[in-house]
């Protein structure tokens, strides 16, 4: 049996989170190891799954573009360690808890772009990437197990090398928000696409993208296999749709004047006049 079934960008998000926390892996590490949660839309989305409350999203994409948090001293955390039970905020010490991560415990990051060969990106506006990005590097070489939960609407044509050599806080001179560097992540990529097919034995084949009407970004799937499986897949898509927040909580975005435009650079923003950006 084939089902067609179309994804928004925010209900990839959802099927994303309940296929990653759905991993044996990660169960495992819930009972008896750590699990490191990078804030970001799709992450805070594995956070609410987990039992969390939702994380502070500070760096976002907007149709003002690559903007940061208004209310970067809000408590809330936007990134936390959860270790058997116990759940901290690391956001001060983002690098001491990467440096903790052993090859039984669990990362789930974000991403900003993927490319078809299996690689991703992630945006850094700050210097250093701020205490995340400081802590990035020696991450990678933990020998933990790092997921980054990244829907198909981040996939780029040509790749992530050439996307990060494109890419410079320091060498972008007019920016519609903060200027960008690339910096590429390595681990295991999971679409809402490797999502479905983890969470049910069907095959999913991306056949369109795009719509209007809130479904910018959406992706359209094919889903075959056994009927009563496909069913399910379907049911489930359904109950996720008709749950989903539609106006997501992604907090207070940066304007001129906010705490972020003495380290930002080349924001076209801070000489706007009007809410109107000029050249």
């Amino acid at each position: 049996m084939k089902a067609q079934i179309t994804l928004t960008v925010s209900v990839a998000k959802e099927i994303i989170a309940a296929a990653i926390v759905e991993r044996q892996d990660v169960k495992q590490a819930q009972k008896s190891g750590k699990i490191l949660l990078k804030g970001g839309t799709t992450v805070a989305a594995v956070a609410r799954r987990l039992g969390l409350s939702g994380l502070r999203i500070s760096g976002r994409i907007s149709p003002r573009g690559t903007k940061s948090s208004g209310n970067q001293n809000t408590i809330a955390e936007h990134s936390v360690l959860w270790e058997k039970g116990r759940v901290s905020n690391i956001d001060e010490e983002f690098s001491k808890a990467a440096a903790s991560m052993r090859a039984q415990d669990v990362v789930v990051i974000g991403a900003n772009a993927i490319d078809a060969q299996g690689y991703a990106g992630i945006l850094i506006g700050s210097s250093l990437g701020g205490m995340p990005g400081q802590g990035f590097t020696g991450l990678m070489a933990q020998g933990c197990k790092i997921i980054i939960a990244c829907g198909l609407e981040k996939l780029i044509y040509g790749t992530i090398a050439k996307a990060c050599q494109a890419a410079g806080r320091e060498s972008t001179d007019w920016s519609m928000g903060m200027s960008c560097g690339l910096v590429p992540l390595i681990g295991e990529i999971v679409t809402e696409q490797r999502a479905l097919e983890m969470l049910f034995p069907v095959t999913v084949t991306l056949i369109a993208s795009g719509g209007i009407e809130g479904a910018e970004g959406a992706k359209t799937f094919i889903l075959k296999g056994k009927p009563e499986v496909v069913r399910e897949a379907v049911e489930f898509v359904l109950r996720i749709i008709e749950n989903i927040d539609k106006h997501p909580a992604y907090g207070v975005e940066c304007k001129k004047g906010s705490i972020g435009c003495g380290r930002h650079k080349a924001c076209a923003w801070r000489k706007a006049e009007g809410g109107k950006l000029t050249w």
